[in-house]
This record gives structure tokens, sequence and C-alpha cells, in this order.
């Protein structure tokens, strides 16, 4: 591992990134340019004494998932992501039929979501980057989990859908998943999800036996929100160039009692991001 290297990398990628490229407001004035570490460290879900160790040469080796969060955050190219790993020691993850590397396009159309929540996921359900609003949405920050294993594993993922909803959430995940493993059978990735959940969800196997397919489509969901109550929302799926990675955008229509509630938890995603992102 080349510290100094990796140090200066990460200086030069920070530096050359404004808060408007990674939806953040720009704030006070800063005394230098580019991203703050704070908001690194916030955008890559890591502590800010962790990634100033990185950037002063005396950090340890940042595991895989640490480095893909890193590539993330500074808005890495494919190439410049490789080069991090390589920096790093590490082999840097080969072209798979379903790559876990959001182009820098498709975040930068993310960062521009201000009022709408909004993630970039596989088309098996794995977070691969979101906006504070997504987060705000569903109590949950940064990429690194799928959507399908919490709604099976996790009581709190389903309470974010009324009780009446959650038959129809769950027939629409494995469907999806289902027609997903059919068209990819060689991706080790969706097929290892359907083992695991046929083996811990009693709820996952008795669906999966019924053979329903069908493909993620544009669709109206209600989320139970803590704060700020019912939501009705406009979900659309926006499918990319061949990678098989979807934007995942929610809106509500204006004029809506949804519109106000959803403007409201705005503010409250922007209260949580202000600790990361307000010094420096």
């Amino acid at each position: 591992m080349d510290r100094t290297e990796l140090a200066d990398f990460l200086r030069r990628g920070r530096a050359r990134l404004e808060p408007s490229d990674v939806g953040l407001a720009a704030g006070s004035r800063r005394r230098t340019p580019g991203l703050r570490r704070e908001e690194v460290a916030a955008l890559a879900g890591m502590s800010v004494d962790y990634y100033t160790r990185l950037e002063q040469s005396r950090g340890p080796r940042p595991s895989r998932q640490m480095l893909g969060a890193l590539a993330r955050a500074l808005r890495l190219t494919g190439d410049e992501r490789d080069h991090l790993f390589h920096l790093t020691g590490e082999e840097p993850p080969r072209a798979t039929s379903a790559s876990p590397h959001v182009r820098p396009g498709l975040l930068l159309i993310l960062d521009r979501l201000h009022d709408a929540p909004a993630q970039v996921m596989t088309d098996y359900g794995e977070v691969l980057a979101q906006n504070a609003m997504a987060a705000a949405l569903t109590g949950e920050a940064g990429p690194g989990r799928n959507v399908v294993r919490r709604f099976f594993t996790d009581p709190s993922s389903r309470a974010l859908f009324p009780p009446e909803d959650r038959p129809g959430h769950a027939r629409s995940h494995v469907a999806n998943l289902r027609a997903v493993t059919a068209a990819r059978p060689t991706d080790p990735a969706p097929a290892a999800l359907v083992a695991e959940l046929r083996s811990t969800s009693r709820e996952f196997a008795d669906l999966w036996k019924s053979h329903e397919v069908a493909v993620r489509r544009s669709a109206t969901k209600r989320f139970l929100h803590p704060a700020v109550g019912l939501l009705e929302l406009d979900c659309e799926f926006l499918t990319g160039s061949g990678d098989h990675q979807l934007l995942v955008v929610h809106t509500a229509r204006p004029g809506t009692e949804s519109h106000e509630r959803l403007r409201l938890l705005r503010v409250i995603g922007l209260q949580d991001m202000a600790p990361a992102a307000g010094h420096g």
C-alpha cells in the first residue's frame, strides 16, 4: 500500500469537487477550494478521523467496501476507481453483469435531485448510492445494503409500509428477483441472494415457489414515516445503459398532502446532514 500516493490522490480528488457537484449547499465562505474532509467522510459513510488519517498518510489499509465508498464519494471514473484500488494493493473489481460502480454521470443526476428521495441500486436491490432525501425517507444512510434482504429479514424495514401494503411489496420483490436470476443465470450475486433468503425467510421461500415473474416498473407507494406521517409517492424506475443499475426516484403530486409532507421531510433531511457539512 502506497500511503503517500493514496493521500495525494484523495486530496486532489477532494479539491476538484465543489459542494454543488455532490448535491450539498455551499454554506459559509471556504478557505480552500473543494470539499471539506468531513463532507467526503459523510458521503463515504466513514468517520472524519478515519478519512483524515488516510489523507495524512497514516491510515490503515481501507477495506474493498470502503474503497468503493470513497470512489463514489469522490465521483471517480472507472479508471480512477481502479487506480484507487491499485494504490492500496487491491485488485480492482472486475466487470460483471451488474457492476457496483456508479457512473459519475448518474451520480450527477442523483445529486441534482434535491427535493425528491432518490437512490441508485442494482436490479436485484443492492443500494449503491442515495441522496439525503432517500436517507430521510427510509431512515437508512449510505450504500451497502440490499432492500430485498432487509424487507424479508428486518422488521423495521417492513414498518415503513402500511400493513395492508406489505404482501404486495413482498410479491413484487420476489417476482422481480426471479426475473433477474432468469435473465442472468451466470451472475452469482442475485443467485446468492435467492439462496440466502430461501433459507432464512419462510415467507420468501413460499413466495418463490409460486414462480411469479415481473420486472419492477413505475408504481405508487405508501410510506409510514415516523416524523411526517403517511406519504403517497409515485415511484419511477429509470434504467441505465446495460449495467443493470436503476435510478429510483420518489415524487409527490403537487397540491397533495403528501407533497407538503415531502417538503417537511426535506427540511428534516437537511437538518440531519448539517452536522457533517457545516464546519471545517
